[in-house]
């Protein structure tokens, strides 16, 4: 009763497979009877594909892919590295007021970079659509949430940083036991140089839990507190005149910003504090050292009575 039975194959798209059904086309003829009941013993395939096919997540590896994100990441690290050493060498040749303007451009320079690149690298080997967008993000939370938490907190913290700024390329801060210049900006941490010329580097997630100081702020000028200190029995006027000849004087003074005494009683004598403000922030520990040598040079020349401490007493004060 079916004559001549053909079959037409269709391809479709399932998981990143190329899936084959076969459709059967059956022709009758007026000189057999088809029964209906025999249609539903007809191995017939489906016709048309289904209305969702789930869209494979994965891309296919090929080694020209491999080839292009290992370019990809290269020539992003050697960006970085170009863009890093550019600004260095731009902000020591510009106005000196243009000089931490130039360095906090950097960390925004290199997220950029690092945005372009992860988001180039996803596309080459995802498929992106809504519904591999959602699953990729859910499972690349939880798995790096488990295995990099410390890495990843790091990282929004030091995104959140870069907007908040706590700290700048450029700027003298105190984090934990750490003082120094901020002279990097990574995807991890900072970079501190301190006054002794070492590098500290910080993960940015210390910023969740550990109190930043700041110098500077942004600005060349960061306050010098110089202390010293004298006998009950000194002349506070002649001390305070001292200082602040001593301020005045020195070559790396900032003039435009108020200079200012301040006095603190002790048990063991009189404490004098100048605070001031170096042209530049680097210049801190030079002028600190300036403003004692010069103070010191004058205090004896007035034969200025200073403390006596007697180590080991109750009534001594480590300040």
């Amino acid at each position: 009763m079916i004559l001549d039975v053909t079959v037409l194959p269709h391809f479709f798209d399932l998981n990143g497979n190329a899936i084959a059904h076969y459709l059967p086309v059956v022709n009758l003829t007026n000189e057999w009877i088809f029964w209906r009941q025999d249609l539903s013993s007809l191995p017939l395939a489906q016709i048309t594909a289904p209305d969702e096919i789930p869209e494979s997540l994965l891309t296919d590896f090929t080694i020209r892919k491999i080839i292009r994100a290992v370019i990809t990441v290269v020539i992003a690290y050697g960006m970085m590295a170009v863009i890093q050493k550019v600004t260095n060498w731009i902000s020591e040749r510009v106005p000196r007021r243009f000089r931490l303007l130039v360095k906090q451009s950097l960390p925004f320079c290199k997220a950029l970079i690092l945005l372009v690149t992860i988001s180039y690298l996803l596309n080459l080997f995802f498929n992106l659509s809504e519904g591999n967008l959602l699953a990729l993000t859910g499972t690349i939370a939880v798995a790096l949430g488990f295995a990099f938490k410390d890495y990843i907190s790091s990282i929004i913290a030091g995104v959140v940083a870069l907007f908040e700024a706590p700290y700048r390329v450029g700027d003298r801060i105190q984090i934990g036991d750490h003082y120094g210049e901020v002279t990097g900006y990574g995807l991890r941490g900072i970079c501190l140089q301190t006054p002794d010329d070492n590098n500290v580097t910080i993960p940015h997630n210390k910023t969740w839990t550990e109190p930043i100081s700041n110098a500077n702020g942004g600005n060349l000028e960061a306050q010098v507190a110089t202390s010293f200190y004298f006998d009950h029995s000194v002349d506070v006027e002649q001390v305070i005149r001292i200082l602040y000849q001593a301020a005045y004087s020195s070559r790396y003074t900032q003039l435009s910003i108020p200079i200012v005494v301040v006095m603190k009683e002790h048990i063991w004598g009189t404490e004098f504090k100048l605070r001031s403000y170096p042209m530049d922030a680097r210049d801190e520990f030079a002028y600190q050292t300036d403003l004692i040598r010069r103070a010191k040079r004058a205090f004896g020349q007035q034969g200025l009575p200073y403390p006596k401490l007697k180590l080991g007493r109750d009534e001594f004060d480590p300040e």
